[in-house]
């Protein structure tokens, strides 16, 4: 298949973008329409010509693309860009690879809309960086650096093509192997509600300025910036953000100017602006659509378990004092009120009783893993929970964890330590394997 190759220099850095195609169902590779994939290679310009190891980057997710490279920019890339040659991958239907195509949804049926979103999972992923590698690197292997969702591809990617990996670092994204939905929401509901209770204990007084915000959902009709209806269930998945590093405090001030007009009675337009932004998945619809997919396992649906599992939380209905506010839950009335996420309803709900799921991971190859993997796991983390974490650790073999406090899900994000951190693991675990070519 074609590759096109673009290549540019940025304040210290030599950029490569590098365009292929590949199909969009790799089980019927021949007979498939194909669609646009993207990677960007990053490389000190000092050591362009340099046969440096090559980094893989796996976003978080699912849906997201990958971080664009600013100088010094984000802290991991920085410290990686010593040593390595950076590859910032746009995940199929993300980014400048093929987006999710809502025209194309919108005209399929439940299941053939269901079936079109299944070849966005982590396996097709996999398949893509496989061909990547192969066509673009000679077939050099890749160490990768998997953050959260990336993690779990990360793990796929260790039960599908471990020769292709040198090594792999993982932050906030080891997943439970076996865990279904409702394992997995269990615990993640409660670490939801220790972080309202975190947010609250720091600024106590935004209990009363939410519960005046509920009011002010429940008793009018208010109207976002983008046509939609801010409803009191919506407002509460701004809870997304509590399990950042900055997200409590992102929130205190997004509560800060909710209010307008002398007598502070009106929601102002920009805390409606900001919240429709949060909110509204209209950069990446693809995170809701099959969201809970990724906990998908075989001859079991998820059945929108995050709101059967929200039912029995009285903590986030509106008479609770404090309100909580919810994390990353995708539910279905989602895509009745989110314009961006109409489109997807049928197909969505079709995906919530699929059963059929192929599995992702193999547990008989991860605890026979020869590739060194080691992984941040956070031990406060609101989305990815350490108790998971930590057996999936166990059963696959030659892991080594650093479980810290220091940090939220986003650690990688926000400090170069993080990176270093596992480098030094890396290095003391003997290094990254050679390739054999």
């Amino acid at each position: 298949m074609n590759a096109v190759s673009q290549q540019y220099k940025m304040k210290g850095m030599l950029v490569t973008n590098h365009e292929l195609e590949v199909p969009l169902d790799w089980r019927t590779f021949n007979n498939s329409p194909t669609i646009s994939l993207f990677a960007r290679e990053v490389v000190d310009i000092n050591r362009a010509d340099e046969e440096l190891p090559l980094l893989l980057f796996l976003q978080g997710g699912p849906g997201g693309k990958s971080p664009r490279p600013m100088p010094g920019s984000p802290p991991w890339m920085a410290e990686a860009l010593k040593t390595h040659r950076v590859i910032l991958i746009d995940q199929r239907g993300t980014g400048r690879s093929s987006r999710i195509d809502t025209n194309l949804i919108s005209k399929l049926s439940a299941e053939e809309g269901r079936d079109y979103l299944l070849k966005f999972r982590a396996d097709s992923i996999v398949a893509d960086c496989e061909h990547l590698r192969k066509t673009i690197y000679g077939g050099r292997l890749f160490e990768t650096l998997g953050q959260s969702y990336g993690g779990f591809i990360t793990l796929t990617y260790l039960s599908q093509a471990p020769e292709g990996l040198a090594a792999c670092y993982v932050t906030g994204g080891l997943a439970g192997l076996e865990e279904s939905a409702k394992e997995v929401y269990q615990l993640t509901y409660q670490r939801v509600i220790e972080k309202n209770q975190d947010y609250y204990a720091r600024y106590p007084e935004d209990a009363n300025v939410i519960a005046k915000i509920a009011q002010c959902l429940t008793n009018e009709k208010v109207i976002l910036p983008d046509g939609d209806q801010l409803t009191l269930e919506r407002f509460q998945s701004i809870g997304i953000l509590l399990g950042m590093g900055p997200g409590i405090d992102q929130v205190h001030w997004l509560v800060d100017e909710a209010f307008a007009g002398s007598d502070k009675t009106r929601l102002s337009g920009v805390f409606l602006e900001q919240v429709m932004n949060i909110t509204s998945y209209h950069e990446g619809p693809l995170f809701a659509a099959i969201h809970e997919s990724i906990y998908g396992r075989p001859n079991e649906s998820t059945s929108w378990t995050a709101q059967q599992l929200r039912d029995q939380f009285s903590e986030f209905d509106a008479p609770h004092s404090p309100l909580m506010l919810t994390g990353e839950m995708i539910y279905p009335w989602m895509f009745d009120q989110i314009s961006s996420l109409r489109p997807f309803a049928e197909a969505a709900n079709a995906l919530a009783t699929y059963k059929d799921y192929a599995p992702l991971y193999d547990l008989e190859k991860l605890a026979k893993n020869k590739v060194p993997v080691v992984a941040a796991v956070y031990h406060n983390d609101m989305y990815v929970p350490r108790e998971l974490s930590l057996k999936t650790a166990s059963q696959v073999s030659n892991t080594q964890v650093w479980v810290t406090n220091s940090y939220e899900h986003d650690g990688v994000r926000q400090s170069p330590e993080v990176f270093s951190k596992l480098r030094e693991l890396l290095l003391d675990q003997g290094g990254p394997l050679k390739s054999s070519n």
